[in-house]
């Protein structure tokens, strides 16, 4: 078996490492993850080639990537980062053989709550501070994040005599979070395909459709957003029944856990938190309302908050992943992405394609 070790902290390149100041750093106690991917990939054919692409944690204040160890009996093996949008991926490779493909990923991640104070958010707002160069490409419109049209419209509308910054992201939200709804019956996480929801008016769907509604809206609004692609990995302090479980010994089964969540950048500020997804989650698996004071309190928190039982991975849309692969450009990296000579495996299905990934609180 082919091995690689190694011992990652938030100094290390694992990922580019968040820009966030510490004023959005919330000190409250971490948790402490580890995390296991395993791999043993199938196919119809008795021979068959295989490229995989396995996104993997970025480093920044709030989470860290303590460890990263990985094995198996591929041919070639790479981390790398070349790709638009730094997304970070674990590439490796079969040639085509009856051998089992097989690959094991072993993490330890330290997260911790993330948290903006609303009354800085809103006193660096009020200055109207220019918005770096560097983070000007969060403004512009992807295949899937449409800033002009419907969506425009529809953001002008909801912002409409709005100038603060904070105050659009306020106002968006709410409309977000009142006016989109889960829909069970979506795959995954969703396309996200936010021009599609305005040209149908229909506003259910998974976590990166609702997420990616939101950023179309702030950056037709001026604001700069992006969804971050990522995968929840143990029970939430607020809802363990719909944000995120393990058992009484902390462990939890993860393979289905991805979950998209959002940023805003406020110049002064940074980058700022934020998950309107998990409040249509919430009203759906627990049976609320929208007014109920449970959904209120959850909306009210994940303005400007994450709960950190959960790791981000990447914030790439259509982009191409390296090295190329046969189909491209990625609509998006949260889920481990696999071909058998030109045909995409099934990352919405892990017991076929298959992978099982599992996480332990320590």
């Amino acid at each position: 078996m082919k091995r690689r070790n190694f011992l990652k902290t938030s100094a290390l390149s694992l990922g580019a490492l968040s820009l966030t100041p510490n004023i959005v750093f919330a000190g409250e106690k971490s948790r402490k993850f580890k995390v296991v991917f395993d791999f043993d990939v199938k196919s119809d054919e008795k021979s068959f080639p295989l490229k995989l692409w396995n996104p993997l944690p970025y480093n920044a204040e709030y989470q860290k990537v303590k460890l990263l160890s990985y094995d198996g009996n591929y041919e070639s093996n790479e981390i790398n980062t070349n790709n638009p949008y730094d997304a970070t991926t674990l590439y490796t490779s079969w040639e085509k053989s009856e051998k089992k493909k097989l690959l094991r990923i072993n993490m330890e991640i330290e997260t911790t709550q993330r948290s903006v104070d609303i009354a800085l958010l809103k006193k660096a707002s009020a200055q109207n501070l220019p918005i770096p160069q560097s983070v000007k490409v969060f403004l512009e419109p992807t295949e899937h994040i449409p800033t002009d049209g419907k969506v425009k419209a529809k953001a002008d509308e909801i912002t409409k005599g709005l100038n603060d910054q904070f105050a659009k992201v306020e106002a968006i939200y709410d409309w977000i979070c009142e006016h989109t709804f889960r829909d069970p019956e979506v795959l995954g996480c969703g396309i996200g395909d936010a021009g599609k929801m305005l040209e149908t008016g229909y506003f259910g769907g998974k976590c990166t459709d609702i997420s990616s509604l939101f950023v179309a809206f702030l950056r037709a609004a001026g604001v700069p957003a992006r969804e971050v692609f990522g995968i929840r990995l143990g029970k939430s302090n607020f809802s363990a029944k719909a944000l995120g479980g393990a058992d009484d010994k902390g462990f939890a089964k993860i393979s289905g856990g991805q979950h998209c969540r959002v940023e805003y950048y406020i110049a002064g500020i940074g980058w700022v938190p934020s998950d309107p997804a998990d409040v249509t989650k919430l009203i759906l698996v627990e049976g609320l309302k929208y007014e109920d004071k449970r959904v209120q309190e959850l909306k009210a928190r994940y303005l400007h908050s994450w709960e950190m039982n959960w790791v981000g991975f990447n914030w790439g849309r259509d982009f191409v992943l390296s090295p190329k692969p046969t189909q491209f450009p990625l609509n998006m990296l949260g889920y481990p992405y696999g071909e058998i000579d030109d045909e995409v495996l099934n990352y919405y299905a892990p017991k076929n394609f298959s992978y099982n990934f599992t996480s332990q609180e320590i």
